[in-house]
């Protein structure tokens, strides 16, 4: 669901692509307020995803992300191995342990979008298939690219949700606000 993002400071383009990227990071929260852990990992479609999954999802892919740029290695390294773990809790792993983790990644990808001396600074694509080999991307690639993730994964989850319990975006962000809709 799209909420109205706030204008950035006039020249502000980091405080514009980071509140953009708050917006789409609200999306996929919103949709597992008031969820059961065991309601967030159902799977109510014939896909794999569930909500519990893309929060996981999504705090990993931008943690990654982040980390490349940085020129540092991701926290969790993903191969066909372990593949299928991105999208459903393991182990110990609770909703409220991956939304706390994707909030302090969320943190510090704002202290490097900051804290980079220019977003046209540059950095190297992971050498796999579907990249060109030695692509580089710039820090405003990386923001946007993070945005585009989020938002799709956002839509995915306005469907589950929905198809778990009938809620709405429209009706999770009134609620999370404490106001009816309609």
């Amino acid at each position: 669901m799209v909420t109205h993002v706030l204008s950035e400071v006039q020249g502000d383009e980091r405080g514009a692509l980071l509140a953009f990227l708050e917006e789409q990071r609200g999306g996929v929260r919103r949709a597992v307020l008031g969820l059961t852990d065991e309601q967030a990992v159902s799977r109510p479609s014939a896909s794999e995803l569930s909500l519990a999954g893309l929060v996981k999802h999504c705090a990993e892919v931008e943690q990654s992300w982040v980390a490349r740029a940085k020129g540092e290695a991701p926290a969790v390294h993903r191969d066909e191995s372990n593949w299928h773990e991105c999208h459903r809790l393991v182990g110990d792993e609770t909703v409220a342990s991956q939304l706390a983790y994707w909030e302090k990644v969320a943190a510090g990808t704002e202290a490097f979008l900051r804290s980079v001396p220019s977003l046209d600074d540059t950095f190297p694509l992971p050498d796999q298939p579907w990249f060109p080999p030695e692509g580089r991307v710039s820090m405003r690639w990386l923001a946007l690219h993070l945005i585009r993730e989020t938002a799709r994964h956002a839509g995915h989850a306005d469907i589950v949700r929905e198809s778990l319990d009938g809620a709405t975006a429209f009706e999770l962000v009134a609620k999370e606000r404490g106001s009816s809709w309609g």
